[in-house]
């Protein structure tokens, strides 16, 4: 971006508080003040999806295993998944931002990036505008939102967290570099726990210790990503808000009421899990045509470790899932909680390609 180009941006990440849950509390207002978790049973080997705040002081946490957050909170209240309900909100929640911008980027079903910077509402302000977001969601669904408020998306969702639940952080343009510093390395964008604790073992805890470090440096230690890092702990990101999204990947899994004894009995499985992968192929391609990258499958063992293999350019078919399924497996030989598969796609899109499937 050259200097005649350069203008300061406005944007808001909108993250809804225990979205699933507040709804479910909402809906059924005896639920009020008591631990709620939604997802599935623990006798059935469900997990949790979402919590709220309540069951988050014992300690329960989204992906869990239901029957562990029994434990960690015997007077858990589970409610089924109700995701046409969540849907429907989540629908009205993007109205709502729409009459505030067109430019907007939903992660998931509750949140969203907005870019405000040429929006003429509440007289330009960004601050405002966050305000009258959360106020509308409260008065039109009696829900509640948390924002952040910043120059870029990065520091927009680092702020969306600082104050929650339904409170907002506003990070200034002048802000940045006073504020970065004391920022966790694990709240920096694409930094995983695998990379968090390599940071820790390098004695890099905050921003300010990876601005320590030159670009070659992180490069050294973290590849190509080192190149990113350099920016990122700067508060430098200049991705912008992106209306069109490329869809990266499609999947489908199951956690299985008796675990999976053997590789036979993963085999037999597999047509089920491939059909409804099929189905969200052909479905995703429906709006947008894109190669298939790879095709990838995850195992879980009744040890809950997990470990996933991937074949790269290869058709969509059942025998690929198969081999896979086989390599993953003969990891550690034990029996299967858990089986998915999936495809990953290219992210340039090929409006003239033919589905590809044998």
């Amino acid at each position: 971006m050259n200097g005649s180009e350069a203008k300061t941006r406005k944007i808001i990440h909108v993250d809804m508080d225990c979205f699933y849950a507040a709804i479910e509390v909402r809906d059924f207002p005896e639920l009020a003040g008591m631990p709620v978790a939604v997802g599935g049973q623990p006798n059935k080997r469900g997990v949790v999806a979402t919590c709220n705040y309540e069951a988050r002081a014992h300690g329960v946490h989204s992906a869990m295993p239901m029957g562990q957050a029994i434990k960690k909170c015997p007077d858990l209240v589970i409610q089924p998944v109700r995701m046409s309900v969540y849907q429907s909100v989540s629908k009205g929640i993007k109205a709502i931002f729409k009459r505030y911008t067109d430019t907007i980027q939903p992660l998931s079903l509750d949140e969203a990036f907005l870019d405000v910077t040429d929006s003429p509402h509440q007289r330009g302000s960004a601050t405002l505008i966050a305000q009258a977001i959360r106020k509308d969601i409260w008065d039109e669904h009696q829900l509640t939102a948390s924002a952040g408020i910043a120059p870029n998306k990065f520091l927009a969702k680092i702020a969306s967290d600082w104050n929650k639940p339904n409170g907002q952080f506003v990070i200034t343009p002048e802000q940045v570099s006073g504020f970065i510093g004391s920022v966790p390395v694990k709240k920096i964008h694409g930094v995983g726990q695998v990379t968090a604790k390599k940071m820790h073992r390098l004695g890099l805890h905050t921003c300010a210790d990876l601005q320590a470090l030159n670009s070659q440096q992180l490069q050294t230690h973290f590849g190509k990503f080192g190149g990113q890092l350099h920016h990122l702990c700067r508060g430098i990101d200049d991705r912008p808000v992106r209306t069109s999204s490329i869809r990266k990947s499609v999947s489908v899994e199951d956690t299985f009421l008796q675990d999976l004894q053997d590789l036979a009995a993963c085999q037999k499985a597999l047509p089920r899990l491939y059909d409804m992968l099929v189905a969200r192929h052909l479905k995703s391609m429906e709006t947008k045509r894109q190669d298939i990258k790879s095709l990838y499958v995850k195992v879980r063992f009744n040890n809950f470790k997990s470990t996933t293999a991937q074949l790269s350019h290869r058709p969509l078919a059942l025998e690929h899932y198969r081999a896979l399924t086989e390599k993953a497996w003969k990891r550690q030989r034990l029996p299967v909680r858990l089986l998915g598969l999936g495809i990953q796609y290219h992210e340039k899109i090929d409006h003239q390609q033919k589905l590809f499937l044998i």
